[in-house]
């Protein structure tokens, strides 16, 4: 078998060279491709059941010309992730992208396509601001009507998988994190390996680093963003996804607090984030005393660790508790 490889050549032992990040428009990018072969995506039927029918349909078969079906879309669709960005970032991004990118990436999908589409495609490529304006609108009516409603379900997906892998490669080393990030990922001195169909390219992300992102909507494989002014990135498939993913977070809670009590599973869904045991309290409405007590319960469980920070104690989930926040989302 031909194999081909894309390797992002890293400074030897430098983990601050890799970064975590979110991507909205990708998981927007991908939403769309599994409302037009929904057949592919069985753990996305959950979701596409709940928001079928509001999908905008002007705005859909705008952004369906410009994402396709499968394959290469446009970069400028997925900016830079970066850990903080949200979905009003992204869409304010989108509706700032330079126009000479717009068309060089437009250009490419122009490459693939044929008929109606070729046709829609080159008029935006010949009046690119107009094409800008006219997508950032629809991005906005598709994001509105099919995410927005289950970001807070897919945001804590994409951050338990970032604070489990973190954790991993602070405890065992870059090797160890990217080696678990799907089977298509290997750690080969100082370059992390992803296996293509079709691009092979060596990226020196020496300097500039390189960003890993979960994804929920992606499917089971990974993708790579390489070109600048794009930053280096790996597009992996987020773990702890399941056929019900996308049901609201007070269902998430019940399934949760029938297992551990519902002010212990209230805590545990809030604890992707190291919190003081004065801000569990507070965040959950608890007495001081009564979050201390949840917190050591979660502890002894194995759920949540605890580490000093200066005259601080922060709580956080463990692997454990991020797998059992999966199972129940």
């Amino acid at each position: 078998m031909n194999r081909k490889f894309v390797d992002f050549q890293l400074a030897p032992d430098d983990i601050s060279a890799i970064r975590f990040g979110v991507s909205p428009g990708h998981e927007m990018s991908h939403a769309m491709r599994v409302l037009q072969r929904p057949e592919e995506q069985p753990l996305q039927w959950g979701w596409l059941r709940s928001v079928r029918d509001r999908v905008p349909r002007d705005a859909f078969e705008l952004m369906a010309v410009i994402i396709g079906e499968a394959g290469y879309f446009p970069d400028f669709l997925t900016a830079t992730p970066t850990w903080d960005l949200t979905p009003a970032d992204e869409a304010e991004r989108l509706g700032a992208v330079r126009p000479e990118l717009l068309r060089a990436d437009l250009t490419k999908m122009l490459a693939r396509s044929t008929g109606a589409r070729h046709d829609a495609i080159a008029r935006m490529i010949e009046r690119p601001l107009h094409a800008r304006a006219m997508i950032a609108e629809a991005w906005n009516e598709v994001w509105q009507a099919v995410l927005e409603p289950v970001w807070p379900q897919l945001e804590r997906l994409l951050r338990a998988d970032i604070a489990v892998r973190s954790r991993r490669m602070a405890t065992g080393g870059i090797a160890a994190m990217a080696g678990g990030l799907h089977e298509s990922v290997a750690w080969q001195s100082d370059v992390v390996r992803v296996r293509m169909r079709a691009h092979e390219e060596l990226v020196d992300c020496r300097g500039s680093g390189l960003v890993l992102v979960p994804s929920v909507m992606g499917g089971l494989g990974c993708a790579v963003l390489t070109e600048p002014p794009a930053q280096p990135t790996i597009f992996y498939p987020a773990q702890g996804v399941t056929a019900t993913w996308a049901k609201d977070p007070a269902a998430a809670s019940r399934s949760l607090g029938a297992l551990i009590s519902a002010a212990r599973a209230e805590i545990l869904l809030a604890a992707h984030d190291p919190r003081t045991t004065t801000q569990v309290a507070a965040d959950s409405g608890l007495a001081l005393s009564t979050a201390s007590h949840h917190l050591t319960v979660l502890r002894e469980s194995g759920l949540i660790a605890s580490r000093r920070e200066g005259a601080r104690v922060l709580h956080v989930r463990t692997p454990l508790g991020e797998a059992l926040v999966g199972a129940t989302i």
